[in-house]
Formats: structure tokens, C-alpha cells, sequence
């Protein structure tokens, strides 16, 4: 595993002063490659997912009397967002620092590509391309298979940025029988929503050709992550987006979207919610529309928003936050809290 040292910037740092044109004179200069930092109690895990019909991996962080006891624990997933991947949370985000810290949670932190998490409507080109069920049925079977977790609703939550924290509210909202907490950070909540409203009206929905400055950033970058996130036939972005079509009618879209599924969850069947925005992340407008919703239809939930942009400083702020109340809820809903 390696990872780029450019002035002690992660590689996800790295990544995303390429896309924005900031680090190509730190590639022409040449990067230099090392070994990565592994954070203490962070494994990475590779298994065959039925559900996308392809070798994938996972990272997980451990608690430190994981090996040196018998005690089963509560999961937090914690999701990605578009154009990352599964190594970004726990390396780059701070995630495995926090979930160190707590000590008494495992921390699973799978790789969708840039799916959003759905189970595509059609897929191309060969590809099988069910990532909820990858998630649902795949990643946590073989988390609760393979280690010693509190395998029941309680002990189990679901959060992630952007994509992920959309992916988050969709799957834990369609899934509420699975999850005691959901969490989004930065969500991308209305992405199912605007799908349906494009399909409806008729508007091509296929992401337009980038300029070739642009692509050539991208391809840059691809060079360098791609060894980082080392998952053959879906390390690079070309590789990484579904081929197919992720929604084909707008009931499909609908299905998946958390403004629309809400109303469907029973109130006794309402995992915690817990959202939180920057204030200069133009997505707020969303966490607070939702925050309305629930505050309407007197649904309990946790909000945030504080200074911040949607950008890497603003996450490894939240992370912080978000994993210590999904924690809390767990522990509680376990009966482990006075």
C-alpha cells in the first residue's frame, strides 16, 4: 500500500488539488511514494460481493482488546463520497482516530465507487451492479461471519459524506429493521429527488464530456490513487462508475429518496437521525429542509451546522461528532448507559 508525501498532504488532499488544477506542477516535479501510515487497530479486509459479482475490499478499525478478548461490539458503516474510496475515512478523515479513542464500536468502512449506493436499474457492459445490496446483504454479512459484532439491530448504525450520507439516509430508511442510527455529514440528500424530476422531464441525465484540461487532471490523479485504493478492474474513476442506468423511471428514483421514504418508516420503527452541514456548503439547504420535516412531524433527531465548506478540513471536524452520538446511541439502545 503506498501514499503520495506531498508537503504532509494525505493523498485525498492530493486528489483534489489535481482536480482542481492547484497540484500539477507537484506532479511534473514527480511524486514520491511510500508506504502508507495504517492507523492502529485498521485492517483491510478483501472478499468475493455476490452482489456486484467482483472481488472488493473494506477497511476496518478494531478496538484495541479486540484480540485479547471474547466481548462482541456494536458497527458503525461509515460511507464515502463520490470520486473516493474505502481507505479515505480511516486514513485520511480521522475516522480510525475517533473510533480508537471510543474503543468499545468496530468501524467498517466499505467502497461503492461512485454508485451512490443503489441498485442500478440496468447495468452495461457485464457488470452486475446491486450496491445497496452489497452493502446490506454483503458487506454486513460478512462483517457479523468474520468478527465478534453485536449482530442485531441495536448494536448496528450507518452514516457517511455526501454520496455517503445520501447513501446513508436511503438505505437506512428502506432498511430500518437493520439500523438503530443513521448519520449524514454533508449529504447529498435530494440526489434520488433531482433524478426523478430530470427523468420526468425528460432531460438527459448522461454527465456531459469534460473539457480535456479537466480529464487530464482526473487521469493524473487516477495515476496515483488507483494504487492506493488497489481493487483490480475498479481502482481508476472510469472503472469506479457503474456502467448501466441507475434509475429508469422516476418511481425507481423515488424509492431511494429519504424525503419520499420517511413518510413510509413507523414512527416505532424510526431509526435516530443525525444530520450536520457547514454553513458555507451550499448542500445545507437540504439538511435543513429535512430538519423541517422532522421538526414538523415531531420526529426526534440530532442537528448540527457549524463554520465550514464541503471539503476535507470540515469532515475531520464532524467525524468527530457524528461517530461520538451514534456511539452513545448504541450503547444505549444495548442497555449499556444508566
Amino acid at each position: 500500500m503506498v501514499y503520495l508525501k506531498f508537503a504532509s498532504k494525505p493523498a485525498f488532499t492530493v486528489l483534489l488539488l489535481l482536480l482542481s488544477g492547484t497540484g500539477l506542477a507537484q506532479i511534473a516535479a514527480g511524486p514520491v511514494l511510500e508506504a502508507a501510515p495504517i492507523p492502529p487497530g485498521l485492517e483491510t479486509v478483501e472478499f468475493h460481493s455476490p452482489a456486484v459479482d467482483r472481488r472488493m475490499k473494506f477497511d476496518i478499525v478494531l478496538p484495541e482488546a479486540y484480540y485479547h478478548s471474547d466481548e462482541r461490539y456494536p458497527v458503525l458503516y461509515l460511507l464515502h463520497g463520490v470520486m473516493q474510496n474505502y481507505t479515505i475515512w480511516g486514513r485520511n478523515l480521522g475516522a480510525a482516530f475517533y473510533a480508537r479513542n471510543l474503543n468499545d464500536m468496530i468501524l467498517v468502512l466499505p467502497d461503492g465507487g461512485n454508485s451512490w449506493f443503489i441498485n442500478y436499474a440496468s447495468s452495461a457492459e457485464g457488470q452486475t451492479n446491486n450496491w445497496e445490496d452489497h452493502i446490506i446483504e454483503d458487506v454486513i454479512a460478512y462483517v457479523d461471519a468474520n468478527f465478534r459484532t453485536l449482530a442485531r439491530r441495536e448494536g448496528r448504525a450507518i452514516s457517511g459524506l455526501s454520496m455517503g450520507g445520501f447513501a446513508a439516509f436511503s438505505l437506512g430508511l428502506r432498511h430500518p429493521e437493520m439500523f438503530i442510527s443513521i448519520g449524514s455529514t454533508s449529504g447529498a440528500l435530494a440526489y434520488a429527488r433531482t433524478s426523478a424530476t430530470a427523468i420526468r422531464a425528460g432531460i438527459d441525465r448522461k454527465p456531459a464530456p469534460r473539457d480535456p484540461q479537466r480529464q487530464a487532471r482526473i487521469d493524473a490523479a487516477d495515476d496515483l490513487i488507483s494504487a492506493i485504493i488497489d481493487i483490480p478492474g475498479f481502482s481508476r474513476q472510469d472503472e469506479r462508475t457503474p456502467k448501466g442506468d441507475v434509475f429508469e423511471t422516476p418511481e425507481q428514483a423515488e424509492a431511494y429518496d429519504p424525503f419520499t421514504i420517511i413518510y413510509d418508516v413507523p414512527r416505532s420503527q424510526m431509526p435516530h437521525i443525525y444530520m450536520d452541514s457547514g454553513t458555507e456548503d451550499g448542500l445545507i439547504s437540504l439538511a435543513r429542509e429535512l430538519a423541517q420535516i422532522l421538526m414538523t412531524n415531531d420526529v426526534p433527531f440530532d442537528y448540527m451546522q457549524t463554520r465550514g465548506g464541503h471539503n476535507s478540513e470540515y469532515w475531520r471536524r464532524s467525524i468527530g461528532h457524528m461517530m461520538t452520538i451514534q456511539h452513545e446511541v448504541m450503547r444505549r439502545a444495548l442497555g449499556n448507559r444508566p
